[in-house]
């Protein structure tokens, strides 16, 4: 005789379902903080957003973001590389229409640091790959019509200090505070000439000024005196490009820690409630350069606090 088996006590529940989703979600969402991000692109309105790597760099945990403690990290290892370092991509943020194009920063350029034991920030950082990638999206950077600094840092000003130039035919936008407070750039690496190749190109622009088709300026100092992020808008949509107001997705749920880079550590705080406080409005992404491989992302607030949800 055969014994009937009630196959139904090992079909998993809805509830026992959803947990295995969500588990599931999480993995990969650490996966993706451990990672730097390859090319991602996205449809705002009319415009074609896309995120173009350069390289990585390695940040040390405790050291760039000063106000932790060993616990901090350990309550959020997730955060964390095999190597025990934050990831933060390098690169540039695409923003086209039809055929023209605006550039958002330009990574760190075709040169690679390797990794000092004593420095007490970073650990290698490189560059090198933004031209490449661009050349798979199909655009050559004399096709660029502006290249927009959100500051004057070495990992954002990158291939626009190169020899020969190759955004030959592009204009380089510097908020006026930014271009006034240069001289602050030279204590992170910036030079005499990498100031050249930009003044040779230089337009200035102000707060609100729309410098492309859906895209404006929109003061943010903090992390430099004259840091800019841009919102760009299109058909009911926003992105927010908040450059280096948040270096971390961590710093979403913890806007309190700033970085040990910051120019004014307690403005660069204020800063980003006021950001987060943006990116929970209705229709609003943002885009996170160093946001490892969750660069565009919406902003969840609960019970708990806000966190970074990657889109897509």
């Amino acid at each position: 005789m055969t014994e009937a088996i009630d196959i139904s006590a090992a079909r998993p529940t809805a509830s026992e379902r959803a947990a295995a989703v969500r588990q599931d979600a999480a993995l990969m969402s650490d996966r993706r903080l451990r990672r730097p991000s390859g090319i991602r692109s996205l449809r705002l309105g009319e415009l074609k957003i896309t995120y173009v790597p350069d390289g990585v760099a390695q940040l040390r945990p405790r050291g760039w973001l000063p106000a932790t403690t060993g616990g901090d990290w350990a309550e959020h290892a997730e955060y964390l590389n095999d190597t025990g370092h934050l990831v933060a991509g390098v690169g540039g943020l695409l923003v086209e229409y039809g055929r023209r194009a605006l550039l958002i920063d330009a990574g760190f350029g075709p040169r690679a640091v390797p990794e000092d034991p004593d420095h007490p920030l970073i650990g290698a950082i490189h560059g090198g790959a933004l031209l490449d990638n661009l050349e798979r999206i199909g655009r050559a950077p004399g096709e660029i019509e502006a290249v927009a600094f959100t500051h004057l840092h070495p990992d954002h000003l990158g291939w626009a200090c190169v020899a020969p130039a190759v955004f030959t035919g592009a204009d380089f936008l510097v908020s006026e505070q930014e271009w006034t407070g240069r001289h602050l750039a030279a204590a992170h690496g910036v030079t005499a000439g990498m100031l050249a190749a930009i003044t040779l190109r230089l337009r200035l622009v102000r707060e609100g000024e729309e410098i492309f088709p859906g895209v404006r300026t929109l003061a943010m100092p903090g992390h430099t005196a004259g840091h800019t992020a841009f919102t760009v808008t299109s058909g009911g949509q926003r992105l927010i490009a908040f450059g280096d107001a948040l270096h971390s997705p961590i710093q979403v749920r913890h806007p309190a820690w700033s970085a040990a880079t910051d120019h004014d550590p307690a403005l660069s705080a204020r800063q980003r409630h006021r950001l987060l406080a943006e990116l929970q409005r209705p229709d609003t992404l943002g885009f996170g350069v160093h946001f490892a491989d969750m660069v565009f992302g919406r902003v969840h607030q609960d019970a708990d606090g806000a966190t970074w949800q990657p889109q897509p």
